[in-house]
């Protein structure tokens, strides 16, 4: 079995947005409470971790956003636009949600850990160079690779975002850099209204931004197409020396914010694909971060989906196995019909040469 980390804290669950608020605490209380079950607990490792330094964030961050959050910690309630509300804690735990993401980074180097998923509020990925939006102050895993490239010189990470919404900071942090290869599906047109197909890259970083827009409605045999078809060779072709992942429960079937309908099978085979790509380029190296998902079941299931595959073995009697090698062959053969994926296939494969 792996060795798999789980970072979690109540620090987290202080970061309060209120009880009305899609992006609230409640999102991680139930799985924080199935992570502490003695039988699920003894296979994980719960590692300490420091927060991120007010330095370490403006390896992404203006020195102007990191002075505009911090002071929101004088304030029981503020907004930093309409969506994204703080509390006194959220400097904190937004300090600590980096944090996670570089002290897992840190372990996977070190080879102290095999695997890692930084169960973290704030998320991360809307948050830009000079700007808290979306839900998200700092974009935890946009620092966590400024610090990888700076610290050990790493010159080559693969960021694969599957949440639903397109994570428009993490784009701009590196679409000028050759250095990240970032892959995103999501829902459009929608929020925050970026990732057409043509936004591949500028300069250094031309066609190092790999976006696959869809209409809604995609379900698991669409995004196993987009990871075998797509991803795959993309990442063969690169070889990534760290993958890392925003995973946004968001995309699973009855969320409130969106309308695709993978399932929790569907969320475990991406970990699956991604699990392989890391033991045949980067030692097995792959940290996921948690960013959206508004559907209380749906976060449990699917952060149980997700841990079983990391770990390599059920975590428990109580949690089905998701994954037969039926699923993983139906998975890896799957030809769905689609016109319009088949469109947006076909179209980056030719401009990338898969």
């Amino acid at each position: 079995m792996r060795k798999t980390a789980v970072y979690k804290n109540p620090l987290f669950l202080a970061h309060q947005t209120g009880r009305e608020h899609l992006e609230s605490a409640e999102r991680l209380h139930e799985i924080y409470r199935e992570l502490e079950k003695a039988e699920v607990a003894e296979k994980l490792f719960f590692p300490v971790f420091p927060a991120a330094t007010a330095a370490m964030i403006k390896l992404n961050h203006t020195p102007e956003l990191v002075r505009e959050v911090a002071a929101t910690a004088a304030l029981p309630a503020s907004y930093l636009d309409a969506d994204t509300r703080t509390s006194k804690h959220s400097y904190q735990a937004a300090l600590l949600a980096a944090g996670a993401v570089i002290d897992g980074i840190k372990r996977l180097a070190s080879s102290e850990i095999d695997n890692a998923f930084c169960l973290v509020r704030p998320p991360g990925h809307h948050a830009e160079r000079n700007r808290a939006m979306g839900f998200c102050l700092f974009n935890n895993i946009a620092v966590g690779a400024r610090w990888a490239i700076k610290n050990l010189g790493l010159e080559r990470i693969l960021i694969v975002d599957w949440d639903l919404h397109h994570g428009n900071g993490t784009q701009r942090s590196f679409y000028r850099n050759d250095k990240v290869l970032y892959c995103s599906t999501h829902q459009y047109p929608f929020y925050p209204g970026s990732g057409t197909l043509l936004e591949s890259g500028e300069g250094k970083g031309a066609g190092y931004t790999v976006n696959v827009p869809l209409i809604g409605g995609q379900g698991d045999e669409e995004y196993a197409r987009i990871f075998n078809e797509l991803y795959v060779p993309l990442a063969r072709s690169f070889r990534p020396q760290l993958i890392l992942v925003s995973c946004g429960f968001d995309i699973l079937g009855g969320d409130p914010m969106g309308a695709m309908q993978v399932s929790a099978a569907g969320v475990a085979y991406m970990t699956q694909v991604l699990l392989e790509l890391a033991e045949e380029c980067c030692q097995g190296k792959l940290l996921l971060t948690l960013e959206g998902g508004y559907d209380f079941d749906n976060i449990r299931n699917g952060t149980l989906a997700v841990l079983t595959e990391l770990h390599g073995a059920p975590l428990s009697a109580a949690y089905p196995v998701y994954l037969t090698p039926h699923n993983i062959n139906r998975f890896r053969s799957t030809r769905t019909e689609s016109a319009s994926l088949d469109q947006t296939l076909n179209w980056i494969k030719n401009w990338w040469n898969i």
